[in-house]
């Protein structure tokens, strides 16, 4: 077995001080060691985790995603639509529940047999963490090594690897909502494009806009292609932890999420985990046309969701309705002058611009040139 505690010790020293996870018997010991020693956001889900980690490792710290392997397939999304287009540099540890020839639960059966192809056909470097602690050593320049050259590495972790290690520091975060404003008046339901229109005229030095999948992007692009701009491909719903991960780790940096209602509903859950981290850099701004536009026009099922009671619940200090671009405007001032974790949420016309393109920078060319934009 390995020595939780120097194991991690020297992943510290590599600059490995960043951690977001999902818990799992396998690696309770090193998630543990996490989060007495290092900075560790629980995630709700293991693709969230791996999109918190990214949005962390654009921000300059050498990212950890902890999971069981029944996760990964959650994560696959994030994996094959986000880390992998955007070459960006995770390292991962994956347990193997359903490891052959051993006894488990029978929804670890499958998992078992096709964890590291999974991670094979995605393209991520990997290995099985060695029992031996010397190995393991090398086994961490290894996995560095990769990570230096922004590819993501992955340990697949057997059972009995780590030996235990105690939880002693576990601070329960809470936050709370100070302000709840519903709607108190008609929508004008401006069209979304007008809305970017409003967002980015306010945006300064210190402002990065993070734009989610789809038509929201591509609007973004062509309102203006900006080094401070990402725009999201595939990953759907990862835009708004991708954020999380970001604000947490650049906090001289105001970060503007730009979520839509379909991106949201998917992985709705962040919203619990934003609350609780709290960030106060970080601007949360939902566009809401009911539909989704990318593919046809086909509505969501966002019509009964009251998102903005939802986001103060989950521990939004702000959480307020918008009903039209003025009040967009003013609420974005007034962010600035007062940050707090905010959710601001505009119900917009359903389409798009006309004729409208797609962004012609590859996207680790958009998130090469942020990581430019946020070192100046």
């Amino acid at each position: 077995m390995i020595n939780t505690k120097k194991f991690g010790e020297e992943l510290k020293k590599k600059g490995f001080t960043f951690y977001s996870g999902v818990p799992c018997s396998f690696l309770k010991s090193f998630i543990n060691f996490a989060i007495n020693e290092c900075e560790y956001v629980m995630a709700t889900n293991e693709g969230e985790a791996v999109s918190i980690a990214a949005g962390a490792s654009i921000g300059g710290k050498k990212s950890v995603v902890l999971m069981q392997n029944s996760g990964l397939t959650n994560a696959c999304s994030p994996l094959a639509s986000l880390i992998y287009p955007f070459k960006i540099p995770i390292l991962g540890f994956v347990s193997l529940r359903g490891e052959q020839g051993l006894s488990d639960e029978p929804q670890h059966e499958l998992m078992g047999q096709i964890t590291t192809q999974m991670l094979q056909m995605m393209e991520i470097h990997w290995e099985y963490l060695s029992l031996d602690f010397e190995e393991a050593l090398n086994q961490i320049n290894r996995a560095n090594g990769y990570i230096e050259q922004n590819q993501s590495y992955f340990f697949v972790v057997k059972k009995g690897t780590f030996e235990a290690e105690d939880l002693v520091r576990q601070e329960k975060k809470q936050s709370a909502n100070l302000i709840l404003q519903g709607k108190n008046k008609e929508d004008q339901l401006p069209a979304r494009f007008d809305a970017l229109k409003v967002i980015n005229s306010l945006k300064d030095t210190h402002t990065i806009q993070l734009a989610t999948t789809g038509k929201t992007g591509r609007e973004l692009y062509e309102l203006e292609d900006a080094p401070n701009n990402l725009y999201m491909v595939g990953s759907m719903g990862c835009i708004n932890s991708l954020g999380l991960g970001l604000s947490l780790t650049r906090k001289d940096r105001d970060i503007i999420v730009l979520d839509g209602d379909g991106a949201l509903l998917m992985r709705m859950g962040s919203m619990a985990t934003n609350g609780t981290n709290s960030p106060a850099n970080m601007l949360h701004i939902l566009l809401d046309n009911n539909t989704h536009d990318s593919t046809g026009g086909q509505n969501t099922v966002s019509h009964n969701i009251d998102f903005v009671n939802i986001a103060a619940s989950c521990g939004y200090t702000n959480a307020t309705y918008i009903h039209n671009l003025v009040e967009l405007e003013e609420q974005i001032k007034a962010w600035k002058q007062n940050k707090t974790l905010t959710f601001l949420y505009l119900k917009i016309a359903k389409g798009s611009k006309k004729n409208l393109g797609r962004p012609k920078i590859k996207p680790h060319e958009v998130k090469e040139r942020l990581q430019v934009f946020l070192h100046d």
